[in-house]
């Protein structure tokens, strides 16, 4: 923007989009400008009622829109889609409150193909949530060569054929044919199925965009539209604004992404490195202004981005496609007659392997590494089956998901698979070159065979060449068994329950956090729970950037609404760890003294939701709380979004219930509450994940390594990747409760290990002012407390 439309006179408040900010605000967002303008970055711990989106966008915007920053957008990333909409609500605040004479601030919100393919939104044409990535491949390159360098006709033929099949289809004067195809509301110019040209599929939107693509110009110029003056674009208006033209919105979602000044997504948008590759790489550099909004779930999402995998059915495919490849060319050496067909398959494939500078007989070794390889995991999947379970062939039902460590997780060594392959011949060397094998066994099937498929060679190739690359302590390397069922199989065969899959996990994705966040200019990392602030900064590797000269910052803030509109309880019950709550069909102390907890706080006027450590221990929580009390008790089970939507709305509907659910569940995190929904959340216990699970245990060995006794915190690997993220959780779910200044409410955490010190107390892990919020109280007095405190509420 030029000079004239920044005022020299106005700071980030002209862009503030209230009329004052809290002084938590403020200062953040002054923390905020300050760390960006030296290349650094501000990390917030904000309760709720800090306007930790309105303080991030604030900032960001006022560095984008300062003729004097280098700053040119504004990245956010979250992993709630509910998240989402509050960044895209306080922009549209924001445009609404700017000064008269600024131009709105543009904005785009990044989804998936599905959500936007014209095609997949309607569920025509073969195209749906399942197909739309391998069918829009499939399509976009059968239109690339059809108008490429030696293509049989140009977009704009193809453009026009595609539209006057439509017209001609309403001049027959036609009144039950099928109708233009509609995406978002509006008429797009195509019918609903995909167009042809002789005999070649092809998809008119994707066509149109390369027609109007200019040639030695930028994408933004195909795109049908004038940012300017346009604000935010949601999803729906990207697909009315696109697909009404008759071009395709993911490709003019990808032209429009490096010009807006405001850009939403998720995490995979920058940590995912397919993602970044393919689509998202322009917004990665040092002039965006990077928003990690909730921030504590930022270690174990780029984890999962990070880590790596392949499995038997993809090894398989990849093996039959390297045979595919293969086969006419060695039918050629055989001196046998051909066809003229088979002669120009064998002729593309030659020259496709020249270019790529891979050899046949490359190709001939990895397909027969990874026959071997597979058979080598059907025999280790028997092996472990037939030691922990010697009858498992006799009713496959009983099968549980399982893990197959290759080596000891506690012990990091080579794995048992790469000596294998050592012994039998297979060198680094040959785990490494199967990634470019892979991939020219996909371009030569791509051009040779006409399928919407995503071919398999290139994944298998690259897990198997990162399997060389990695070490062994910060990556755990096992084979996980999945529950399924395929009627296929053999009666008697492992593959009828179970897909396998060669897992390469990530322990410690700090590094590559530290990596991909480098790259940024600088920006903000926020959460309501993030302490201990010394554990997060270290396992993200913010330390380190810290370290490298890139200046990070620290705000803690506290609850702002009064104090009187909340009671929070610390209830001094046993703790509830495995050892102590037996079994659930058994009646203990320890198990009656949380039900008795609960249902205390349950009498609360109004909903009350009660976190569990899991799944299980919720289902038990729910059937111990309808024998007690005289209101509703719905269970949350792990379920699709249909299901968990429909299940809030009978929670908020109606008269007061308790909710069980589990802390690892999607109700516990990201879900607005406010208002009257929730009158009360409690927390049994620590929601730890299993710590007998082999991951697991690599998992705290590699962090005990990275960041035990020499790591900044000194805190166990125990601590730092297993309790701290408990902890986290359990913070989450109690910060439901109260949501806005005239919310009341009572926030819970039932275990004596919040309560009172101990060698394995967590009180250590909450901000100080929780810790002096939380008082502990006796079991017995919780009643009275909890009476007391509404009592109080409801006479003030």
């Amino acid at each position: 923007m030029n000079a004239a439309q920044r005022l020299d006179d106005v700071s980030w408040q002209a862009v503030f989009g209230h009329d004052e900010p809290y002084p938590e605000q403020a200062d953040g967002i002054d923390a905020a400008i300050e760390a960006a303008a030296d290349d650094g970055f501000l990390v917030v711990e904000g309760a709720c009622g800090t306007g930790k989106t309105m303080l991030a966008l604030t900032a960001g915007i006022d560095r984008v829109r300062d003729p004097d920053s280098t700053y040119e957008r504004v990245v956010v990333l979250t992993s709630v889609k509910q998240q989402l909409r509050q960044f895209e609500a306080d922009l549209q605040t924001i445009n609404g409150n700017l000064p008269e004479d600024w131009r709105p601030v543009s904005g785009l919100t990044l989804v998936g193909k599905a959500d936007v393919c014209p095609y997949s939104r309607a569920n025509v044409a073969g195209i749906d949530d399942e197909t739309v990535y391998d069918r829009c491949e499939g399509l976009r390159d059968r239109t690339r060569n059809l108008v490429g360098e030696d293509g049989a006709t140009s977009a704009g033929a193809l453009v026009s054929e595609a539209r006057s099949t439509q017209t001609g289809l309403l001049d027959s004067g036609a009144t039950d044919g099928p109708a233009y195809l509609s995406a978002a509301g509006e008429p797009t110019p195509y019918l609903p199925e995909t167009a042809d040209y002789e005999d070649t599929e092809y998809c008119p939107f994707y066509a149109t965009f390369l027609d109007d693509l200019p040639e030695d110009g930028e994408p933004i110029e195909a795109v049908p539209f004038d940012l300017t003056d346009r604000g935010h674009i949601d999803t729906e208006e990207l697909v009315q604004l696109s697909a009404g033209y008759g071009t395709c919105p993911h490709s003019v979602m990808g032209a429009v992404l490096p010009h807006v000044e405001v850009v939403l997504g998720n995490y995979y948008h920058a940590f995912d490195p397919q993602t970044v590759g393919s689509f998202t790489g322009a917004l990665v550099d040092e002039e965006t202004f990077v928003v990690c909004d909730e921030a504590h779930m930022l270690e174990p999402r780029v984890r999962d981005l990070v880590s790596d995998g392949v499995g038997m059915e993809t090894l398989r495919d990849a093996e039959q496609e390297l045979t595919r490849v293969i086969q006419p060319v060695a039918f050629e050496e055989s001196g046998s007659e051909s066809t003229q067909t088979e002669n120009a398959d064998a002729a593309l494939i030659r020259g496709e392997l020249g270019d790529a500078d891979v050899t046949l007989s490359e190709l001939r070794e990895v397909r027969e590494f990874v026959s071997d390889l597979r058979s080598e995991i059907d025999r280790r999947v028997k092996a472990h089956l037939d030691r922990t379970l010697p009858d498992w062939r006799a009713d496959l039902t009983r099968l549980d998901d399982d893990e197959l460590p290759l080596r000891d997780p506690e012990e990091p060594a080579v794995d048992e698979l790469t000596e294998w392959a050592a012994d039998a011949g297979y060198d680094e060397g040959t785990w490494v070159r199967a990634e470019a094998v892979g991939a020219v066994v996909a371009r030569i099937l791509n051009e040779a065979e006409d399928e919407d498929v995503r071919r398999a060679a290139p994944a298998a190739g690259r897990t198997l060449a990162n399997w060389a690359r990695t070490d062994h302590v910060s990556y755990f390397r096992e084979i996980e068994l999945s529950r399924t069922w395929d009627e296929t199989e053999r009666e008697n065969a492992w593959r009828r329950a179970y897909n396998a899959r060669l897992a390469l996990h990530n322990c410690v994705p700090g590094e590559a956090i530290a990596d991909r966040l480098g790259e940024f200019g600088g920006g903000v990392l926020m959460s309501a729970t993030l302490e201990p602030m010394d554990v997060f900064r270290e396992v993200t590797g913010l330390d380190a950037l810290a370290d490298a000269g890139r200046p990070v910052e620290e705000r803690t803030y506290g609850l702002s609404f009064p104090e009187t509109n909340r009671a929070s309880f610390a209830v001094d019950v046993p703790k509830f760890t495995h050892e102590n709550r037996g079994g659930r069909g058994e009646s203990n102390p320890t198990r009656q003294a949380h039900v008795d907890a609960v249902v205390a706080i349950a009498r609360s006027p109004g909903n009350v939701l009660v976190g569990m450590p899991n799944y299980a221990e919720a289902a038990w929580m729910a059937e111990g709380l309808r024998d007690e009390l005289d209101r509703p008790v719905l269970l949350d089970e792990s379920s699709g979004d249909d299901e968990t939507e429909a299940l809030k709305a009978e929670f908020f509907g109606g008269e007061p219930k308790v909710l069980v659910t589990s802390l690892r569940g999607t109700l516990t995190e990201g879900v607005d509450y406010r208002g009257d929904r929730l009158a009360a959340a409690a927390v049994c216990g620590v929601p730890l994940i299993d710590t007998s699970s082999p991951r697991t245990r690599a998992l705290r060995t590699a962090y005990d390594r990275r960041f035990g006794s020499e790591g900044q915190s000194g805190r166990s690997g125990f601590e730092t990747a297993l309790t701290v993220p408990a902890v986290r959780k359990a913070r989450q779910a109690i910060g439901r409760v109260i949501r806005g200044p005239d919310e009341v409410g009572i926030r819970a955490l039932v275990d004596a290990r919040y309560a009172r010190a101990s060698w394995d107390s967590v009180r250590e892990y909450l901000p100080e002012t929780e810790r002096e919020e939380f008082d502990p109280v006796s079991s017995d007095l919780l009643g009275y407390g909890v009476e007391q405190f509404w009592s109080t509420v409801d006479s003030a």
